[in-house]
């Protein structure tokens, strides 16, 4: 029979391990108050604004228009793809980018329709935080940001020079035209990924521990082309 008295001790013991879960804290994500705090901004500004703008986005609009918008701007994301394959030395890839940035903007009614990808030419991602890894530059801390959501110091430094050099939409100097194309974008984005709320909730006890997890690993994916180094404990 067992000892009665390890009952006693097993509340202790469950108390010491919560204690300790407490004050542990993950190396890559030193700003974890700040982080925690603009993250619950951005899930009320999201129930309260985006979610339902992106519901009505999907209700109103037919759905092969929302490919077809989904298609344009995945169209002028190969700028950037193209730009930064070339950076990373990955000629080949790139020149099959290139091909099907061309491809889709003359047979495809300007990205509308991706008639690459029906032909093979398969859509990369590439952008300046993954050239930036390529070269050994460390992902820094994580970082959570107003509207944008998760990143790292590399990746927002990426997202910042892309911007302003590969993004025909924020690079646009015409105002009237660039902001409504920021929000269609925005808003055709969230109207990709309105079961994902669900899957968070029934996936993680802690949304932001798991969104934080998933990000940095999917980048590290990125950036070693799905093939990452063991990490270090």
């Amino acid at each position: 029979m067992s000892d009665p008295r390890l009952l006693l001790l097993l509340p202790l013991a469950i108390f010491t391990g919560a204690a300790c879960a407490e004050d542990y804290r993950d190396p890559r994500d030193p700003l974890e108050s700040w982080n925690r705090a603009v993250f619950r901004f951005n899930e009320h500004l999201d129930e309260a604004i985006v979610r339902p703008v992106a519901r009505g986005y999907v209700e109103v609009v037919p759905g092969f228009a929302r490919t077809g918008v989904r298609n344009f701007f995945s169209n002028l994301d190969d700028v950037a793809v193209i730009a930064n394959g070339a950076l990373q030395l990955k000629l080949e890839q790139t020149s099959r980018d290139f091909m099907r940035l061309a491809i889709n903007t003359s047979l495809g009614m300007f990205g509308l329709f991706d008639i690459a990808g029906e032909i093979g030419l398969k859509k990369n991602n590439e952008d300046f935080g993954q050239t930036l890894g390529y070269w050994g530059v460390g992902a820094g801390p994580y970082l959570v940001l107003p509207f944008l959501g998760a990143s790292s110091l590399r990746d927002f430094t990426g997202f910042v020079v892309d911007s302003r050099h590969a993004d025909p939409v924020r690079g646009h100097d015409d105002v009237s035209a660039r902001n409504p194309a920021l929000v269609l974008r925005a808003v055709g984005q969230r109207a990709d990924l309105l079961g994902a709320g669900q899957v968070l909730d029934a996936a993680a006890l802690d949304p932001y521990e798991f969104t934080r997890d998933l990000y940095l690993e999917r980048r590290r994916g990125l950036v070693h082309d799905g093939n990452p180094p063991p990490e270090e404990e």
